[in-house]
């Protein structure tokens, strides 16, 4: 069946279905001979694709890849870094480096650390990635100063960045606040760009550190930071029946 070519890449390992997208922009992708444009469908039955003059089959269809990595501080979370920077791939073990189509699921800020997931499967990256899929992630967030009871609230209900609507939020106060910061812990089950350090910006209390604890049910645990581990199945089975989630819990409010 002819599907489009960013659903068949993603599928076959080779990358997430934005990659995938910006791999037939920049021409890379061929179909029968001829250069690829992106929203084109073809069927990898009957259909030859190619990647960088690379025939795509099911014998080069790369082993399914599932990692957990303690991301930390000044590490770019992408495949590729225009400056130089470290990425996130540095971290896979020396016998997957050159394996086709890793890469991060979802983002973290170059300041911020803790978890992120690392994989090939494309589709699994489109499901937790995908707006309808409200895939919850924790951070322990410290915050300048002392947000008061009604910011917090405000916080918790959700608001507008920019011109974009945000989803309420929980937001749980960890410990008595200090003299010049707090800490929090808190739940989105959305992923707008840096949303947390622009809305903790916009409340009046910008972010000191952001660490994120767990993405859906995988969580960090004592994985130390810089460290990765591979998923284990029981792990990979829960993240597999979160990532079909379509709602958002209705009462997310912490006090």
């Amino acid at each position: 069946m002819a599907e489009r070519l960013q659903k068949v890449l993603s599928g076959w390992g080779i990358a997430s279905r934005r990659h995938a997208e910006s791999l037939i922009k920049a021409g890379r992708v061929s179909v029968n001979g001829q250069v690829a444009e992106l929203g084109q469908k073809a069927n990898p039955e009957h259909d030859r694709i190619q990647l960088d003059g690379q025939e795509l089959n099911a014998q080069n269809h790369p082993e399914s890849h599932y990692y957990l990595l303690n991301k930390p501080l000044r590490v770019v979370s992408t495949c590729h870094d225009p400056q130089g920077r470290k990425t996130v791939l540095a971290f896979l073990p020396p016998h997957v480096v050159h394996h086709q189509g890793i890469h991060p699921v979802g983002r973290l800020d170059y300041n911020s650390t803790g978890a992120l997931l690392l994989t090939n499967d494309g589709d699994l990256t489109y499901r937790l990635t995908h707006p309808r899929h409200h895939f919850p992630k924790t951070y322990r967030v410290v915050v300048a100063g002392q947000p008061s009871a009604a910011t917090l609230d405000r916080w918790r209900r959700g608001g507008r960045l920019g011109d974009r609507p945000t989803q309420p939020a929980q937001v749980t106060m960890v410990a008595p606040p200090s003299s010049h910061q707090t800490e929090l812990e808190i739940v989105l089950w959305e992923g707008q760009n840096r949303q947390i350090r622009r809305t903790a910006e916009q409340l009046g209390h910008p972010v000191k550190r952001l660490h994120r604890l767990a993405v859906g049910p995988i969580a960090l645990g004592n994985l130390a930071p810089g460290k990765i581990r591979p998923l284990t199945r029981p792990e990979l089975h829960q993240l597999r029946q979160v990532s079909t989630q379509t709602s958002a819990p209705s009462n997310v409010t912490e006090s």
